[in-house]
């Protein structure tokens, strides 16, 4: 009954996003229809293929799940428009995904812990609202918690499932290195992934890639300082101020902010992040290397890890806040006892995000107080989200037969 009741708030939750997302303000669903079904348009039709022919923004593999949505939305055209039957295919897409990772999470039995994940994912969802579903990062979620599941029974599994959703969105990667540095099947892992990476790699040379492989990594350098991100905060209140702009790029889609020192703040921060996740891995390995449990170890590192993701980076988008959903299922389901926090944390982060994006993001743009003020907060939550998950990193215990070596 208990599992029962769960599925019905987890599939209902999914139904009143999705419809959340055709009366909210701001377009939450834009990208899907602005961007998603073009490129996925093209590519059926003859034209362009992001990633194939063109650099594109993504991995190449995640125009996959724009195409399948093509697929789906086809019966529905003469019904709801083209338009309409593409989101509606999208938001079917991600239901029917997220519906298979809650499937593997909690299980015939429903684990007490398991159930308190599943929980734990009904409610982030409605709090974050329709950027959860209606962004290519709510495909990569499932895959991840899937990938999470099967780490300790499935290793090899886990890291082809990992090594997919690495290759949608890049940030799945995290939970697949501090796996890797945490656990002792980590070259059964670490060659699986490899050899999944090696696979797509091969297939994409062979429909054509070769000149755009890596277009993914070169199209993120020359991204400005994204309005919502963690840096750009201080530069948000000198707007409100009047004494910096908002402006909107044409090449990637997004408002940034222009100031004097915004150039040097966005340059720092690609290396501030290489260092801090660098930095944080060696220690999870040391850590392992010493002995420290892998339930204890890898919940704080791979949120650490992802973390570190968000708080450096220079774009800050409002849907990278779905990828703390999955890290943080995973420290319910390894570490129950020690996850309150966490799950606070990242509740209230989910809450302000959808303040932020989209009731209140038009007066974002035009800096107003509130909205501004909204964000800091957000940004303030998540750099304390990262600092708590690095100290209880620390505190990840050893045996004593190590501490006395």
């Amino acid at each position: 009954m208990r599992v029962t009741a769960l599925w019905a708030a987890f599939l209902a939750a999914h139904v009143i996003v999705a419809w959340l997302g055709w009366v909210y303000p701001t377009q939450p669903m834009g990208d899907v229809v602005l961007v998603y079904q073009p490129w996925s348009a093209s590519a059926l039709s003859g034209g362009a293929i992001v990633g194939i022919t063109e650099s594109w923004v993504y991995p190449q593999p995640a125009l996959l799940p724009m195409l399948l949505t093509q697929l789906l939305a086809w019966p529905l055209n003469g019904l709801a428009g083209t338009t309409g039957a593409y989101l509606i295919g999208w938001a079917v897409l991600v239901t029917a995904l997220d519906a298979v990772g809650f499937g593997v999470l909690v299980g015939r039995d429903g684990a007490a812990a398991r159930r308190s994940a599943g929980w734990f994912w009904t409610a982030a969802l409605l709090l974050l609202g329709p950027i959860a579903m209606y962004r290519i990062d709510a495909i990569t979620v499932p895959l991840a918690v899937i990938g999470g599941c099967w780490l300790v029974k499935r290793p090899a599994l886990a890291a082809a499932m990992l090594a997919l959703a690495a290759w949608i969105k890049i940030w799945p990667g995290a939970l697949f290195v501090a796996a890797v540095a945490a656990a002792r099947t980590r070259m059964r892992m670490l060659l699986v992934f490899l050899a999944a990476t090696a696979g797509i790699v091969v297939l994409l040379f062979l429909l054509g890639a070769d000149r755009h492989l890596l277009g993914f990594v070169f199209e993120q350098t020359g991204r400005g300082l994204q309005i919502e991100s963690v840096a750009a905060t201080p530069f948000m209140w000198m707007a409100a101020a009047g004494a910096a702009s908002i402006d909107y790029s044409y090449e990637i889609l997004t408002f940034q902010i222009g100031a004097p020192g915004v150039d040097a703040v966005s340059a720092l921060l690609t290396p501030l992040m290489a260092l801090a996740a660098v930095g944080a891995l060696v220690y999870g390995a040391f850590k392992a290397a010493r002995g420290a449990s892998f339930p204890r170890l890898f919940p704080p590192l791979a949120l650490t890890l992802v973390a570190v993701l968000i708080v450096t980076n220079k774009v800050g988008s409002p849907q990278f806040q779905t990828w703390l959903i999955a890290p943080v299922i995973l420290w319910i389901v390894f570490d129950r006892t020690r996850s309150g926090l966490p799950v606070a944390l990242v509740l209230a982060l989910s809450a302000l995000t959808c303040l932020v994006y989209p009731l209140t993001y038009d007066g974002l743009l035009r800096a107003e107080p509130l909205p501004v003020l909204l964000l800091t907060v957000r940004n303030v939550l998540v750099t304390v989200l990262l600092i708590m998950a690095a100290r209880a990193l620390v505190r990840v215990p050893v045996p004593r037969t190590h501490q006395r070596n």
